[in-house]
């Protein structure tokens, strides 16, 4: 085992998924696995169960503990973990400052997390998005390129940045390289139906490095 990937939508189902993620993370990092987990901050889900959105700062709070990469943006931050942190509104969505002035924040809470990333999207309308990523890693942040994008389906946007960056992180990418990969696979899977990538590797790394992502024939 090299990567275990977990979500706080999974976390939400029940008492006892909580239970069943922190086990399993604990199981890979005894292996020698990287740990990563989706903050994925859903209040409906966390409010339809006993303890609500205060259970829920305690059961993410208690994985994150386990967690060396952590993938979530400064709402989920806010909402799901407690991190104090500036107003949302007071910037655009592209602008990673109130995402980055948070860092300081979480790793010292969690002094086990070495990576922290989310993706970045300003939406024009239900078509039209603006998007990008950031990332900190071990005090260094990196910004991906912004794009816009037609959206066909904007649901498996932050999983397909997720799968990327992990990608690129397994395959030994450099980290500015592995978060333009997540933000590459992140947009190209949003111009699919559904939230199962379509994209070819190639596809991936053809947009991560500037080039059209059109059909090469």
């Amino acid at each position: 085992m090299r990567w275990f990937h977990s979500g706080g939508i999974f976390a939400s189902l029940s008492d006892t998924t909580p239970l069943l993620i922190a086990e399993a993370m604990q199981a890979a990092r005894a292996r020698g696995a990287v740990v990563s987990f989706d903050l994925n901050y859903r209040e409906k889900l966390w409010r339809a169960s006993p303890g609500g959105v205060e259970r829920a700062r305690r059961v993410l709070a208690s994985i994150v503990e386990h967690v060396d990469v952590l993938i979530g943006n400064e709402e989920d931050l806010q909402a799901g973990l407690g991190i104090p942190g500036p107003t949302v509104a007071t910037s655009t969505a592209l602008d990673p400052a109130i995402f980055l002035s948070m860092m300081d924040a979480v790793v010292k809470r969690f002094q086990g997390v070495r990576v922290i990333a989310t993706t970045l999207r300003e939406v024009q309308s239900a078509c039209r998005h603006r998007w990008g990523a950031v990332a900190w890693m071990g005090g260094d942040t990196y910004v991906s390129p912004t794009c816009d994008l037609d959206v066909h389906d904007r649901v498996g946007g932050g999983d397909g940045f997720a799968a990327g960056l992990i990608y690129g992180l397994l395959a030994g990418e450099t980290p500015a390289r592995a978060v333009n990969l997540g933000w590459a696979h992140g947009a190209l899977l949003t111009t699919y139906p559904g939230d199962t990538t379509m994209a070819t590797l190639d596809d991936v790394r053809r947009l991560a490095d500037g080039v059209s992502a059109r059909i090469q024939r």
